[in-house]
C-alpha cells in the first residue's frame, strides 16, 4: 500500500480540505438533534414560542452549513479519486510501453487491458467511497456515541448491541467476499481474452465454420463470471436488509425502553428523540464502515494486480550513462559469438552466431521454419537480449547504448504488418520527423504503395481502421515498409516483410529499395530465394547455427542447406540452370 499512499500524498491539501468539509458536516449533524430536543422540551412542552422560532432559524442555518460541507467533501473525494486514477493509468501505460517481449509474454494482452481499465476503475471507485465514508464514519460514530451518552447514558447498551451485530456482519462478509473478488478479476481477464481472440480472428472462425464452438467457449467464460458476480451481489444484497433490520430493531428498543424512562421521569421526550437520532447516526457510521469494508477487498485485489505490473523488473534495462557511437561509423552491425535462449527454454534458439554487415550492403537471412531468423534480427533493436555474446551497432554494444540512440538508427518492419487507427499519412509518418508530403510520397513510391493509395478516397488522408483491418494484407505490408523508408534510418530490418507480396511487386520493391538505401545497411529475413538472390551477403541458418555465409551462387555450390532450400522452391530445369550459373560464377 506504500505506493497507493504515495499517489494519494500528491493530493494532501485536498484531503485536508475534505476532512474539514466532513468535520463541518458531522458537527452540523450532531448539533441538529440537540436543537430539536430543546425545541420539544423547552419550546413545545414549555410553551416558549420565541425559542421555537429562534432554534428553528438556527437549525436552518446549521443545515445549510452542513449541506455546504457535504458538497465540498463529495466534490473533493471525486476529484481525488479521478486524479489518482489518472496518474496510475499514466504510470501503468508507461510501464507497459517499456516492457520487452519477455515481460509481454508474462502478462497476456487481455490481462493488461483489464488492469489498465477495469482494475483502475475499481480502485478509483473504492478511493472515492473510502475518502468519504471511512473518514466520515469514525468522526460521526465517536461524536454520536459521546452525545448519546450525555443525553441518556442508561440506554447506550442498545447502541452497543446494534454495533456488535453490524461488526459481526462485516466480519462474515469480509471472510466470504475476499476470495471471490480475487477470482472475479481473473474471470474478467479470461472473458476479455476469449472476446479479443474471437474478434481479431473472426475471419478464421468463419472460414472453419466454428462459430458454434467459439460461442460455447464464450458462454462458458461468461457463465463463470456471471456465477461469481451473482454470489458477490447476493452477498451484498443480503447486507442491506440485515442492516435495515438492525436499525429498525434498535429504534424499537429505544422507543420501548425510553417510554419506561419517560414514564418514570428519568428522560424527557426531547432527549429520547435526540438519543434516537444519535443512535441512528452511530449505526449509520458503522454501516458506512461496512460498505467500505465490502468495497475495499475488491479494490485491494485490483490494486494488487496493478502493482504486479508496476513492480515488474524489466529484463532489458537501458543504461543511465550510455556510450555514444563513433561519428565515423554509420549503420555497421556486428554479431560476436551470439547465443540466445528464450526464458525457461532448455535449448538455445541461436548458437555462436558471428557475422558483420556495413552500409551499402544487403544481408539476407534464410533457413527452415524455427531456425532463428526472426529472433536473430530482433536482437538488434533489443526486443530481446543475448544470452551470451555481443551485438554491436556502430561499434557499441547495444546494451550500452541509450534507447533513443539505438532506435533512431533503425527502421523496423515486422513479420505481420501493424497499422494504427488514423490516416495513411499518419501511419507512414509514424516514426519520421519529416512529415512533409514529399517525403511520404517518396516512401510510398519506393514501397510500391503509391498506386493503391492514389485510388483510395482521400488518398493520403484516407482513413485506416484499427489494426489496418480496412486494407488487404499486401497493402498493410507495403504501408509498413513505407513507414520504415520515410524514417530514412541507418539500418533497415525487414523481418519476412515481403511474404504477402506477389512476385512482380516484390521484384519492383526490391529494385526501388536498392536505389534508395544505397547508403544504409539492409537486413532481410526471407523465405523465398528470389527475394534474397541479389543480396551482398546471405546468412543460412540451420537449427540456430550458421550453416553458410556468402552470395547466392557461392552458397549453391558450397552450402548443402541452401541448396536444399533452393531445390524445394525451384523446378528441376530452373535448378539445373542455377547450378550451371553457379559453376560459371565459381570459375570466373
Amino acid at each position: 500500500m506504500h505506493r497507493f499512499f504515495r499517489y494519494l500524498g500528491r493530493y494532501w491539501w485536498q484531503v485536508i480540505l475534505l476532512l474539514a468539509g466532513l468535520a463541518l458536516q458531522v458537527w452540523c449533524s450532531l448539533e441538529l438533534p440537540s436543537m430539536m430536543s430543546q425545541i420539544v422540551d423547552q419550546g413545545i412542552v414549555g410553551g416558549d414560542q420565541d425559542l421555537i422560532v429562534g432554534k428553528g432559524v438556527e437549525m436552518l442555518g446549521v443545515t445549510f452549513v452542513g449541506g455546504v460541507g457535504t458538497v465540498v467533501a463529495g466534490f473533493l473525494a471525486s476529484r481525488i479519486g479521478a486524479g489518482l486514477a489518472l496518474r496510475v493509468r499514466q504510470d501503468l501505460f508507461a510501464k507497459i510501453m517499456s516492457f520487452s517481449m519477455t515481460e509481454m509474454s508474462k502478462f497476456s494482452t487481455s490481462s493488461l487491458v483489464t488492469r489498465s481499465t477495469n482494475d483502475i476503475n475499481q480502485v478509483q471507485m473504492v478511493t472515492t467511497m473510502a475518502l468519504r465514508m471511512s473518514l466520515q464514519a469514525p468522526i460521526m460514530g465517536v461524536g454520536a456515541i459521546m452525545m448519546a451518552f450525555g443525553t441518556a447514558p442508561d440506554m447506550t447498551w442498545i447502541i452497543a448491541l446494534a454495533v456488535g451485530v453490524l461488526l459481526a456482519l462485516i466480519a462474515v462478509v469480509f471472510v466470504f467476499a475476499l476470495p471471490k473478488f480475487s477470482k472475479l478479476q481473473k474471470l474478467v481477464d479470461k472473458l476479455n481474452q476469449v472476446t479479443r481472440e474471437n474478434l481479431t480472428g473472426l475471419r478464421v472462425v468463419r472460414a472453419f465454420n466454428n462459430e458454434a464452438r467459439e460461442e460455447q467457449k464464450f458462454d462458458a467464460a461468461n457463465e463463470d463470471l456471471t456465477r461469481v458476480n451473482l454470489f458477490v451481489n447476493r452477498l451484498m444484497v443480503l447486507v442491506f436488509p440485515v442492516v435495515g433490520l438492525t436499525l429498525n430493531v434498535a429504534t424499537l428498543l429505544v422507543i420501548w425502553v425510553g417510554a419506561g424512562y419517560i414514564d418514570g421521569g428519568v428522560v424527557e421526550i426531547g432527549d429520547l428523540m435526540a438519543f434516537m437520532q444519535y443512535a441512528m447516526q452511530v449505526m449509520m457510521a458503522f454501516m458506512f464502515l461496512a460498505m467500505t469494508f465490502i468495497m475495499v477487498p475488491r479494490g485491494a485485489v485490483s490494486w494488487k494486480r496493478i502493482n504486479e505490473v508496476l513492480n515488474t523488473t524489466n529484463s532489458i534495462q537501458f543504461p543511465g550513462s550510455a556510450k555514444k557511437p563513433a561519428r565515423n561509423l554509420r549503420g555497421v552491425v556486428e554479431f560476436r559469438d551470439v547465443s540466445f535462449a528464450y526464458p525457461g527454454a532448455e535449448d538455445a534458439v541461436l548458437k555462436n552466431i558471428s557475422f558483420s554487415t556495413r552500409p551499402g550492403k544487403t544481408t539476407a537471412f534464410i533457413g527452415s521454419t524455427g531456425s532463428g531468423k526472426s529472433t536473430l534480427v530482433n536482437l538488434v533493436p533489443r526486443f530481446f537480449d543475448t544470452t551470451s555474446g555481443e551485438v554491436l551497432v556502430d561499434g557499441v554494444n547495444v546494451r550500452q547504448m541509450s534507447q533513443r540512440d539505438l532506435m533512431s538508427r533503425i527502421g523496423y518492419v515486422p513479420q505481420k504488418g501493424v497499422l494504427f487507427s488514423g490516416t495513411v499519412q499518419s501511419n507512414v509518418a509514424f516514426g519520421s520527423s519529416k512529415n512533409d508530403g514529399k517525403n511520404i510520397k517518396r516512401a510510398l513510391d519506393v514501397a510500391q504503395a503509391k498506386s493503391f493509395v492514389s485510388k483510395l478516397s482521400g488518398k493520403l488522408k484516407a482513413p485506416i481502421a484499427q489494426g489496418g483491418n480496412n486494407v488487404s494484407g499486401g497493402q498493410k505490408q507495403r504501408l509498413s515498409i513505407a513507414r520504415a523508408i520515410a524514417r530514412r534510418p541507418e539500418i533497415y530490418i525487414f523481418d519476412d516483410s515481403f511474404s504477402a507480396l506477389d512476385y512482380r511487386t516484390d521484384k519492383n520493391l526490391r529494385a526501388a529499395l536498392s536505389k534508395n538505401t544505397s547508403d544504409a545497411t539492409v537486413m532481410i529475413v526471407a523465405q523465398r530465394i528470389g527475394t534474397i538472390k541479389k543480396a551482398d551477403q546471405i546468412v543460412v541458418l540451420d537449427r540456430g547455427k550458421i550453416a553458410g555465409i556468402g552470395r547466392h551462387y557461392e552458397l549453391l555450390k558450397n552450402c548443402a542447406v541452401y541448396r536444399e532450400i533452393a531445390a524445394s522452391q525451384l523446378s528441376d530445369d530452373e535448378m539445373t540452370a542455377e547450378m550451371k550459373l553457379a559453376d560459371k560464377e565459381q570459375h570466373g
